[in-house]
C-alpha cells in the first residue's frame, strides 16, 4: 500500500513570489494521478518538491504517512523515482550503465552489479523499446530515446512511487502511448505532469488543475474537463466530449475568428 499525500505545500521565491501556493493533493495506492495546467502553473515546481531536490518552504509531503523530509536521501530514493522532463545529453556512461543506475539506492557504494542487477536492466531496456541501443552512449541518443532510457532506469529502482514530469516529451506517437500504457501497468502509485489533456484524460484515473501555484480543480477527468474551465484556465474555445470506443473526455480545441483565412501574398 503506497498513498501519497501533500499537506498545505507551497514553495516560494526570495521575493515573496509563490511558485506552489498551499496544495493539498492525494494519489491514493496504485492511483495514476495527473497534474494539467498551462506554462508556469507549478506543476514542475510541484513534483520537484514530492520528490526532494526543492525543500518546500511550508507544509509536507507523506508517503504512507511518514514526512519525506524527515527521511535519508537513500532511504526517499529507495521509494520514489523520477522520470526528469528532460534528460540530460552530457552523460559519457551507456545507456546499459545509466539504467543501471536505477539500482545504486539499493546498493553499498562499493557493491558491484549482481546478475539480478544486469537482468533487471536488460528486461527494463526490452520493456521500453530499446535494448538494442544499450551499448551506445547517452549522449548520443535522441531526446525520444533518452526519455525511454530513464523511464528503464526509473523501472530497475523497484519503486513504490513513481514521478514524471512530461514523459510523454521528445516521443512520437506510438511512444507515447506505450509509454503511458507501461506506467499504468507497473502496480506503483504515480503522479505526472501532462500538457496532452486528451492523454491525461485516458491515461490518469484523477486529475489536478494547477493555475498560477494554486489547485483550482481536481477529480476524474470527466469531472475536471469542461469547456468552462478550459476557458478559465487555458484562455481557448474548446468543446469536450465523451470518445465512443474509450469513454474518455476528448478535448477538441476551437480556433478564434474566422474558420477559413485568406491568405494573400
Amino acid at each position: 500500500m503506497t498513498t501519497l499525500r501533500t499537506e498545505g505545500l507551497s514553495y516560494g521565491t526570495g521575493e515573496g513570489r509563490h511558485l506552489v501556493d498551499a496544495v493539498d493533493l492525494t494519489a491514493a495506492d496504485g492511483e495514476t494521478v495527473g497534474l494539467v495546467g498551462p506554462n508556469g502553473s507549478g506543476k514542475t515546481t510541484l513534483l520537484r518538491c514530492v520528490y526532494g531536490t526543492l525543500r518546500p518552504t511550508h507544509g509536507r509531503v507523506l508517503l504512507d504517512g511518514d514526512d519525506l523530509a524527515a527521511l535519508p536521501v537513500k532511504a526517499r530514493a529507495q521509494r520514489i523515482a523520477t522520470v526528469p522532463q528532460d534528460g540530460h545529453a552530457g552523460f559519457e556512461l551507456t545507456v546499459g550503465q545509466v539504467v543501471a543506475m536505477g539500482r545504486a539506492p539499493h546498493k553499498r557504494f562499493w557493491e558491484a552489479d549482481t546478475a539480478a542487477d544486469t537482468a533487471l536492466v536488460t528486461g527494463a531496456l526490452a520493456r521500453v523499446g530499446i535494448a538494442a541501443l544499450e551499448p551506445r552512449t547517452f549522449a548520443s541518443l535522441s531526446g525520444g530515446e533518452r526519455q525511454r532510457a530513464l523511464v528503464a532506469r526509473a523501472l530497475v529502482q523497484q519503486p513504490s512511487l513513481v514521478v514524471l514530469d512530461e514523459p510523454t516529451n521528445h516521443l512520437d506517437i506510438r511512444y507515447q502511448l506505450e509509454i503511458l500504457s507501461l506506467v499504468r501497468e507497473l502496480g506503483t502509485t504515480n503522479l505526472l505532469a501532462l500538457h496532452d489533456l486528451n492523454l491525461a484524460a485516458y491515461y490518469c484515473d484523477r486529475l489536478y488543475v494547477l493555475k498560477d501555484g494554486r489547485v483550482v480543480a481536481s477529480g476524474t477527468p470527466e469531472e475536471v474537463l469542461t469547456a468552462e474551465l478550459l476557458g478559465d484556465v487555458y484562455g481557448v474555445a474548446a468543446e469536450v466530449s465523451t470518445h465512443p470506443k474509450t469513454g474518455a473526455p476528448t478535448v477538441v480545441y476551437l480556433p478564434e475568428g474566422p474558420t477559413h483565412a485568406t491568405l494573400s501574398i
